[in-house]
């Protein structure tokens, strides 16, 4: 009998045993699933739109299309259509509209280029520290718990993270690859697969690890002197901007508001002279203001790509240069010009 008791009791605890493992196992899959495809959208949604840049869009574009329809009918409604060609309400409302859709993505985007700029900068030191201690008689995975302590600047809490994956026992070879894509840059992903290829071959690693430092150091040191040599070219076309915003600022303070002054008071005076003359008092200064803040902005938008192109080799890193230079043309025009 008491066998039996024992035999049940086993069965019972056997069989709770199997169905909290059963409970983990679909917690673990539940998981999952919310870390993967569409699922992350709710389950991360902060994460997911700020991991990228671009994901950022899938919230400010919709909002900004709602506000310049909300806008556009709105007008439309009160005023007519005749509005949008009459009144500065329609470019207001676009001049919004284009802030709400592209600076959370000029923020986000320069936050990224900033991160990178500061990862790659790093990644030469550390390379060489696990050179250095790879040289010393350590393996790869101790020479990564010995350097993790050190202070890389942004590359620390992913250096940190490769450690604690090596310490759980995920291979070397894992481990730096999934840093290599944690990492995002071209840069590290050319050298980690280089380091993982002489792992895996079973070279001297640590004359990889030094050339990976040195091939680091050239892209970095190349990257930021090309910086430094184009900034004179994006101050150029910052200067042309302002420049065109002064002659435009003077041509409608002074030279055609004397203009439809003079036209005006010609035409006033009833002379024969004022029939032939009276081109003056025929200028509409709000359109001329209209058409002036519509180059201007034109013109402050497309000079920022040029010279995030120009400076950093990429147009959406003049975003930021873009959306400066169109909010100062739109202030200046609807508060003092």
């Amino acid at each position: 009998m008491d066998f039996m008791k024992k035999k049940k009791t086993t069965e019972k605890e056997t069989s709770e045993n199997d169905k909290e493992q059963e409970i983990i196992l679909e917690k673990i899959e539940e998981r999952k699933k919310s870390s993967e495809g569409f699922n992350r959208i709710f389950s991360h949604p902060l994460q997911v739109l700020t991991e990228k840049p671009e994901n950022i869009l899938i919230v400010s574009v919709p909002v900004a299309l709602i506000v310049f329809f909300a806008g556009f009918i709105d007008s439309t409604v009160q005023y007519g259509l005749r509005s949008l060609i009459t009144s500065t309400f329609i470019d207001d409302i676009i001049f919004f509209s284009i802030i709400i859709a592209l600076l959370p993505y000029a923020i986000l985007d320069t936050k990224e280029a900033s991160r990178r700029r500061n990862i790659e900068t790093a990644l030469p030191n550390f390379f060489r520290d696990v050179a250095g201690m790879n040289e010393s008689g350590m393996t790869l995975p101790n020479a990564i718990s010995t350097v993790s302590n050190g202070d890389y600047g942004s590359l620390t809490p992913y250096v940190k993270k490769m450690n604690n994956e090596i310490s759980w026992n995920i291979p070397f070879i894992d481990a730096i690859f999934r840093f290599g894509e944690r990492l995002g840059t071209p840069l590290a992903k050319r050298s980690v697969d280089l380091i993982a290829k002489a792992s895996l071959a079973g070279g001297n690693v640590s004359e990889v690890l030094k050339a990976a430092a040195n091939d680091s150091y050239e892209f970095v040191n190349l990257a930021a002197e090309r910086r430094n040599n184009m900034m004179i070219y994006v101050v150029i076309v910052i200067v042309s901007f302002l420049v065109f915003m002064f002659v435009i600022a003077i041509m409608a303070g002074t030279f055609l508001s004397t203009m439809a002054d003079a036209g005006a008071a010609v035409a006033s005076s009833g002379t024969e002279v004022a029939s032939a003359g009276t081109f003056g008092g025929s200028i509409d200064m709000d359109l001329y203001k209209r058409i002036f803040t519509h180059a201007s902005m034109i013109q402050g938008f497309f000079s920022g790509l040029v010279a995030g192109q120009m400076g950093e080799g990429r147009a959406a890193a003049g975003l930021k240069y873009s959306l400066i230079m169109l909010a100062t043309a739109w202030v200046a025009f609807r508060f003092f010009i």
